[in-house]
């Protein structure tokens, strides 16, 4: 629970198919120190993926100039192209279609085995996997979640936008992803082919599983627990033990 006292390593993956400068200034201003963070991302092989690589290098060379003080360059960065093939478009609406969501989540799921497999060190403490839309977290996020000193603990990851009828800056929630089971969840599981999967967040596809994003409170603590069933990948740390004893 006290990863920052005891100076233990971080791992922060991130499979990337759009380079986002938000992305990449909210993570330079995690306060964790970075000489105890490693990054790691893999990107795809087409030409987004090439477009992706230019600009995630060009910001890498800027904090890992060998002229920066140690304090403010990270201990390492790796950076990986996907062997497979991966969507050729990365237009929110198309990505997130439930058509394309079995496919899309094969390669993903290839995707970061190869990445984690291939970057995990013996030093390795934790990993945090952080999707490269993620804009805004608190500073303090590898803090907020270490301090939970749990095997796997995932956030809560909602989207800002407009709200037309209320006409105010609202959010909403965006990660369907982290759910708990349910007996309509395991009653359509057993009457899928083995080859099948369940996605959440469809109309098509009713689990009736408890979502965590719908069980956000803004005046409550924000180290509140909910046990869960399943986790997604868009902010979630993991102990490294975890991976190492064959997670995928």
């Amino acid at each position: 629970a006290n990863a920052l006292q005891n100076r233990e390593n971080i791992l922060i993956l991130t499979p990337m198919s759009k380079f986002l400068p938000e992305y990449w200034s909210n993570l330079l201003n995690l306060n964790y120190p970075r000489e105890l963070i490693e990054l790691g991302f893999i990107l795809p092989r087409n030409k987004d993926g090439e477009k992706t690589l230019k600009q995630l290098e060009e910001a890498v060379k800027l904090i890992q100039n060998p002229k920066n003080p140690k304090t403010q360059r990270f201990n390492k960065i790796h950076i990986l192209r996907q062997d497979s093939h991966s969507l050729n478009s990365q237009d929110e609406k198309e990505r997130h279609a439930l058509k394309v969501q079995k496919f899309r989540r094969s390669q993903m799921a290839a995707a970061r085995n190869s990445l984690v497999f291939t970057t995990i060190g013996p030093y390795t403490s934790w990993i945090l996997w952080l999707d490269a839309d993620i804009v805004e977290t608190p500073n303090t996020l590898i803090q907020d979640l270490t301090k939970h000193n749990k095997p796997v603990v995932s956030a809560n990851c909602y989207q800002r936008y407009y709200d037309e009828e209320k006409k105010k800056d609202s959010i909403r929630p965006y990660d369907y992803n982290n759910w708990v089971e349910s007996e309509d969840g395991l009653k359509l599981a057993a009457s899928l082919p083995e080859d099948e999967i369940i996605v959440e967040g469809y109309a098509e596809i009713a689990t009736y599983r408890p979502l965590m994003a719908h069980f956000y409170d803004p005046n409550g603590d924000i180290h509140t627990e909910m046990e869960l069933d399943g986790v997604g990948g868009a902010c979630v740390l993991v102990k490294a033990d975890v991976h190492r004893d064959g997670a995928m």
